[in-house]
Protein backbone atom coordinates (compact mmCIF):
# COMPACT_ATOMS: atom_id res chain seq x y z
CA UNK A 1 0.00 0.00 0.00
CA UNK A 2 1.54 3.31 -1.09
CA UNK A 3 -0.20 6.33 0.46
CA UNK A 4 0.20 9.87 -0.76
CA UNK A 5 0.49 12.58 1.89
CA UNK A 6 0.21 16.32 1.90
CA UNK A 7 0.03 18.87 4.68
CA UNK A 8 -3.01 21.14 4.45
CA UNK A 9 -2.72 23.20 7.66
CA UNK A 10 -6.29 24.56 7.35
CA UNK A 11 -5.84 25.52 3.70
CA UNK A 12 -8.55 24.51 1.14
CA UNK A 13 -7.58 21.77 -1.29
CA UNK A 14 -8.58 21.72 -4.93
CA UNK A 15 -8.77 18.55 -7.04
CA UNK A 16 -7.83 15.96 -4.47
CA UNK A 17 -8.44 13.27 -7.06
CA UNK A 18 -5.45 14.49 -9.10
CA UNK A 19 -2.00 12.98 -8.70
CA UNK A 20 -0.13 14.44 -5.74
CA UNK A 21 3.40 15.71 -5.91
CA UNK A 22 4.75 14.31 -2.68
CA UNK A 23 4.93 10.61 -1.90
CA UNK A 24 5.91 9.43 1.56
CA UNK A 25 6.64 5.82 2.51
CA UNK A 26 4.00 4.15 4.69
CA UNK A 27 6.51 3.59 7.47
CA UNK A 28 7.24 7.31 7.64
CA UNK A 29 3.62 8.42 7.45
CA UNK A 30 2.21 5.97 9.98
CA UNK A 31 4.95 5.61 12.56
CA UNK A 32 4.24 7.44 15.84
CA UNK A 33 7.00 6.09 18.05
CA UNK A 34 10.17 7.17 16.22
CA UNK A 35 12.23 9.80 18.03
CA UNK A 36 11.81 12.35 15.25
CA UNK A 37 8.04 11.84 15.05
CA UNK A 38 6.16 14.95 16.25
CA UNK A 39 3.59 12.76 17.99
CA UNK A 40 6.30 11.08 20.01
CA UNK A 41 7.86 14.44 20.78
CA UNK A 42 4.54 15.74 22.09
CA UNK A 43 4.05 12.64 24.21
CA UNK A 44 7.48 13.13 25.78
CA UNK A 45 7.07 16.86 26.32
CA UNK A 46 5.11 16.56 29.56
CA UNK A 47 3.40 19.92 28.96
CA UNK A 48 0.09 18.83 30.48
CA UNK A 49 -2.09 19.79 27.52
CA UNK A 50 -3.95 16.45 27.82
CA UNK A 51 -3.90 15.44 24.15
CA UNK A 52 -1.46 14.66 21.35
CA UNK A 53 -2.25 16.62 18.22
CA UNK A 54 -1.51 15.60 14.66
CA UNK A 55 -0.25 18.17 12.19
CA UNK A 56 -3.34 18.29 9.97
CA UNK A 57 -1.64 16.23 7.26
CA UNK A 58 -3.78 14.39 4.74
CA UNK A 59 -3.02 10.90 3.44
CA UNK A 60 -4.92 9.64 0.41
CA UNK A 61 -4.83 6.00 -0.71
CA UNK A 62 -5.21 5.16 -4.39
CA UNK A 63 -8.12 2.79 -5.03
CA UNK A 64 -5.82 0.10 -6.42
CA UNK A 65 -3.62 0.18 -3.32
CA UNK A 66 -6.15 0.14 -0.47
CA UNK A 67 -5.90 -3.51 0.39
CA UNK A 68 -8.58 -5.28 2.40
CA UNK A 69 -11.62 -3.65 4.00
CA UNK A 70 -11.17 -2.72 7.63
CA UNK A 71 -12.80 -5.00 10.16
CA UNK A 72 -14.04 -3.43 13.37
CA UNK A 73 -16.87 -3.82 15.83
CA UNK A 74 -17.94 -2.17 19.04
CA UNK A 75 -20.81 -0.66 20.99
CA UNK A 76 -22.24 2.81 20.73
CA UNK A 77 -22.91 4.74 23.91
CA UNK A 78 -26.58 3.72 23.72
CA UNK A 79 -25.56 0.05 23.76
CA UNK A 80 -26.15 -0.64 20.08
CA UNK A 81 -23.65 -3.12 18.61
CA UNK A 82 -22.14 -1.89 15.33
CA UNK A 83 -19.80 -3.64 12.93
CA UNK A 84 -18.01 -2.43 9.83
CA UNK A 85 -19.95 -5.13 7.99
CA UNK A 86 -23.00 -2.89 8.46
CA UNK A 87 -21.42 -0.24 6.20
CA UNK A 88 -21.18 -2.26 2.98
CA UNK A 89 -21.94 -0.09 -0.03
CA UNK A 90 -21.71 3.26 1.73
CA UNK A 91 -19.02 5.83 2.40
CA UNK A 92 -18.28 6.08 6.12
CA UNK A 93 -16.50 8.78 8.11
CA UNK A 94 -14.89 7.87 11.46
CA UNK A 95 -13.77 10.65 13.81
CA UNK A 96 -11.64 9.71 16.83
CA UNK A 97 -12.21 12.17 19.68
CA UNK A 98 -12.83 12.89 23.35
CA UNK A 99 -14.42 15.82 25.13
CA UNK A 100 -11.43 17.59 26.71
CA UNK A 101 -9.42 17.53 23.46
CA UNK A 102 -9.26 21.16 22.29
CA UNK A 103 -8.91 20.39 18.54
CA UNK A 104 -11.88 18.00 18.82
CA UNK A 105 -14.00 20.85 20.10
CA UNK A 106 -12.73 23.17 17.37
CA UNK A 107 -13.58 20.80 14.52
CA UNK A 108 -16.96 19.65 15.89
CA UNK A 109 -19.07 22.30 14.09
CA UNK A 110 -17.47 21.37 10.75
CA UNK A 111 -18.21 17.70 11.30
CA UNK A 112 -21.85 18.52 12.10
CA UNK A 113 -22.10 20.63 8.92
CA UNK A 114 -20.51 17.91 6.79
CA UNK A 115 -22.80 15.26 8.24
CA UNK A 116 -25.81 17.38 7.33
CA UNK A 117 -24.44 17.87 3.82
CA UNK A 118 -23.47 14.29 3.05
CA UNK A 119 -25.85 12.12 5.06
CA UNK A 120 -28.62 12.62 2.45
CA UNK A 121 -26.12 11.40 -0.17
CA UNK A 122 -25.60 8.14 1.71
CA UNK A 123 -22.48 8.86 3.77
CA UNK A 124 -22.51 7.66 7.38
CA UNK A 125 -20.68 9.37 10.24
CA UNK A 126 -19.52 7.81 13.52
CA UNK A 127 -17.48 9.17 16.36
CA UNK A 128 -15.04 6.95 18.21
CA UNK A 129 -14.66 8.22 21.77
CA UNK A 130 -11.49 6.80 23.26
CA UNK A 131 -11.69 8.15 26.81
CA UNK A 132 -14.95 9.55 28.18
CA UNK A 133 -17.70 8.15 30.34
CA UNK A 134 -21.13 8.22 28.73
CA UNK A 135 -22.29 11.32 30.62
CA UNK A 136 -19.25 13.33 29.53
CA UNK A 137 -19.56 12.24 25.91
CA UNK A 138 -23.26 13.03 25.81
CA UNK A 139 -22.69 16.48 27.33
CA UNK A 140 -20.20 17.21 24.53
CA UNK A 141 -22.69 15.98 21.92
CA UNK A 142 -25.43 18.21 23.34
CA UNK A 143 -23.12 21.23 23.42
CA UNK A 144 -22.26 20.89 19.73
CA UNK A 145 -25.56 19.34 18.54
CA UNK A 146 -23.73 16.26 17.25
CA UNK A 147 -26.31 14.35 15.16
CA UNK A 148 -24.40 11.10 14.68
CA UNK A 149 -23.56 8.38 17.27
CA UNK A 150 -20.22 7.54 18.82
CA UNK A 151 -18.57 4.30 19.83
CA UNK A 152 -17.77 3.92 23.51
CA UNK A 153 -14.16 2.87 22.98
CA UNK A 154 -12.59 3.26 26.42
CA UNK A 155 -11.42 -0.34 26.14
CA UNK A 156 -9.58 0.55 22.91
CA UNK A 157 -11.16 -2.15 20.77
CA UNK A 158 -11.99 0.03 17.76
CA UNK A 159 -8.70 1.92 18.10
CA UNK A 160 -6.85 -1.40 18.09
CA UNK A 161 -8.71 -2.51 14.97
CA UNK A 162 -7.63 0.74 13.29
CA UNK A 163 -4.10 0.96 14.67
CA UNK A 164 -2.56 0.72 11.19
CA UNK A 165 -4.15 4.08 10.38
CA UNK A 166 -4.70 5.79 13.75
CA UNK A 167 -1.55 6.37 15.84
CA UNK A 168 -2.24 5.59 19.50
CA UNK A 169 -3.32 8.66 21.46
CA UNK A 170 -3.34 10.91 18.36
CA UNK A 171 -6.60 12.81 18.56
CA UNK A 172 -8.41 13.93 16.62
CA UNK A 173 -7.94 11.64 13.64
CA UNK A 174 -10.55 11.35 10.89
CA UNK A 175 -10.82 8.38 8.51
CA UNK A 176 -12.84 8.13 5.30
CA UNK A 177 -13.84 4.62 4.21
CA UNK A 178 -14.88 3.88 0.64
CA UNK A 179 -17.96 1.88 -0.35
CA UNK A 180 -15.99 -1.35 0.07
CA UNK A 181 -14.97 -0.46 3.62
CA UNK A 182 -11.36 0.35 2.72
CA UNK A 183 -9.52 3.42 3.98
CA UNK A 184 -9.49 6.00 1.19
CA UNK A 185 -8.16 8.94 3.20
CA UNK A 186 -6.98 10.05 6.63
CA UNK A 187 -6.60 13.42 8.32
CA UNK A 188 -4.17 13.28 11.22
CA UNK A 189 -5.09 16.14 13.51
CA UNK A 190 -7.62 18.96 13.21
CA UNK A 191 -9.81 18.38 10.14
CA UNK A 192 -10.11 21.39 7.84
CA UNK A 193 -13.70 21.50 6.64
CA UNK A 194 -13.00 22.08 2.94
CA UNK A 195 -10.36 19.36 2.93
CA UNK A 196 -12.62 16.75 4.50
CA UNK A 197 -15.47 17.81 2.22
CA UNK A 198 -13.30 17.14 -0.83
CA UNK A 199 -12.18 13.75 0.51
CA UNK A 200 -15.79 12.66 1.10
CA UNK A 201 -16.81 13.97 -2.32
CA UNK A 202 -14.05 11.91 -3.93
CA UNK A 203 -15.12 8.75 -2.09
CA UNK A 204 -18.78 9.22 -3.04
CA UNK A 205 -17.83 9.81 -6.68
CA UNK A 206 -15.99 6.50 -7.05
Amino acid sequence: MTPTARSTKRRPLVGLGMALALTVPVSLVLTSCAAEDPLAQQAAAGDGKNYIAGDGSVTEYAAADRGEPVGLSGELFDGTAVSSADWDGQVTVLNFWYASCAPCREEAPSLVSLHDEFQPQGAAFYGVNIRDERATAEAFERSFDIPYPSFDDKDGGVLLDMTQYVPPQAVPTTIVLDREGRVSARILGLADRSTLEALIDDALAE
